[in-house]
């Protein structure tokens, strides 16, 4: 078997001990990833804003969220006085940040309550505990609905909340504060793989010894008409308005873009010895990690998918493995004519004997783009793979496009694989030319 270079070189190693998620798919990490497993689809008609004049009228919305959950200080029992109360509060609180955030707060609580670490915080130096949230967009719908208010009603009418409400970088701070992270607090933006850098750049901060302990991964909402319609002007967004459920068909022939995801996904991720000494769960290893531009074009993805392949490159070499390992690849697959057929080609040159040994699924088919969400929350799935021995469908995939077809790679069309997974790969790719691998490993 071989062993990643962190454990060669006997460098700290990071696994992941916690996770939490609020995606279209569900509100807690697991629904995500049981439905996830069933191939349904978080696709439907929009019901955040009236679409009846935009011409994309459906994308994956987070259902059901209850923000008054989401908001305040962790409490790891419901039924004590305090969680009461701070729910109570957090009604008002809510409207000091965006939806993004509220978001984030709820996977960011959920993946600390599931990893232990309250139970031992008084032994932690908060110094060594960060955060690091991913964010693409930020509060576009916050910006809209508070510039309406500025050409309608005046200046007077600004909320005092709306910077908070819209930079990107209040999701890792508002975790911070509610957290007591005292450590390295960072916000990565670099549009589509803003979460997988966050996760990548946390997993060497913990390596280099910037910290012990890194909330970590990303959050996005920007299903909006400003936002919808942005998309749909860059004919980026698919306009199945007639089958919403079938819009999001990466590696499809009948593909014809993406369609809108919001949600959050973080992990917790943790120096081994740290974790180990503690007990703790252990989920999965970060092993590898690996980063590039294309230096190519504003959105279009290099030919042959060049950028991604080096940034998959690197990660192996990170990690020290051989491509023959790697059993897993979570595609960045968003359902786009171009991106779907380079980065299959990407993962042909890199993996010559990938038909013998890889699948490779794009869970977007069923959570939409979340954007820069999207690494995080397929991370996650990568993670949950490993874990349970079970990879995750890319539905909608009912004609192979001839330029996949002929790579003969498995893209795992519409059913799970159950299958034993030692390491799983996880790609994003980003306009501007921006791309990131992780690979993931079983500990």
């Amino acid at each position: 078997m071989t062993v990643s270079n962190s454990v060669k070189m006997n460098k700290r190693r990071v696994v992941i001990t916690g996770m939490g998620a609020v995606s279209p798919l569900g509100l807690s990490a697991q629904e995500t990833w049981r439905n996830s497993l069933e191939g349904r689809s978080g696709a439907a008609t929009i019901k955040l804003f009236d679409p009846k004049d935009c011409p994309v009228t459906f994308a994956a919305e987070v259902k059901g969220f209850d923000v008054t959950r989401a908001v305040g200080p962790f409490h790891p029992n419901p039924a004590s006085p305090e969680y009461a109360v701070t729910q109570a509060a957090n009604a008002k609180e809510a409207r000091r940040v965006g939806r993004y955030v509220h978001f984030a707060l709820a996977a960011g609580l959920e993946a600390y309550g599931d990893s232990g670490l309250d139970a031992i915080r008084s032994k932690i130096d908060p110094d060594r505990l960060g955060v690091n949230i991913g964010v693409g967009m930020g509060g576009l719908p916050e910006i809209a609905d508070v510039h309406t208010e500025l050409m309608t009603k005046g200046y007077r009418r600004i909320t005092p909340y709306f910077i908070p409400q819209v930079i990107p970088n209040m999701a890792a701070g508002q975790l911070s504060i509610l957290l007591n992270l005292q450590g390295p607090n960072l916000c990565n933006v670099t549009a589509c793989s803003s979460s997988a850098h966050s996760l990548g750049e946390s997993f060497k901060q913990i390596i280099r010894g910037d910290a012990d302990i890194m909330v970590s991964g990303g959050a996005e909402a920007v299903i909006s008409p400003l936002g919808i319609g942005g998309f749909a002007a860059m004919r980026a967004l698919s306009t199945r308005n007639d089958a919403p459920e079938k819009g999001s068909r990466p590696f499809d022939v009948a593909r014809d873009g993406f369609v809108m995801g919001e949600g959050a996904a973080i992990l917790i991720l943790e120096e081994y010895e740290h974790a180990k000494k503690r007990g703790a769960k252990v989920y999965a290893e970060i092993v590898g990690y690996g980063l590039s531009g294309d230096a190519y074009h504003m959105t279009s993805p290099a030919p042959e998918g060049e950028g991604g392949r080096r940034a998959m490159a690197m990660a192996l070499k990170d990690a020290g493995i051989n491509p023959e390992e790697v059993g897993y690849i979570n595609a960045h697959g968003t359902s786009t004519p171009a991106g779907d057929v380079e980065e299959a080609r990407a993962v042909a040159r890199l993996f010559p004997n990938g038909a013998k040994h890889l699948h490779i699924s794009s869970t977007k088919s069923m959570t939409g783009h979340l954007l820069g969400a999207a690494g995080a929350i397929e991370a996650m799935f990568s993670i949950l793979a490993i874990r349970e021995g079970r990879i995750p469908p890319t539905i909608n995939l009912e004609t192979l496009d001839p330029g996949c077809a002929e790579l003969g790679l498995d893209f795992t069309a519409n059913r799970t694989v159950e299958k034993p997974v030692r390491y799983a790969l996880s790609n994003s790719f980003g306009f501007g030319g921006t791309n990131a691998s992780l690979i993931f490993g079983k500990v």
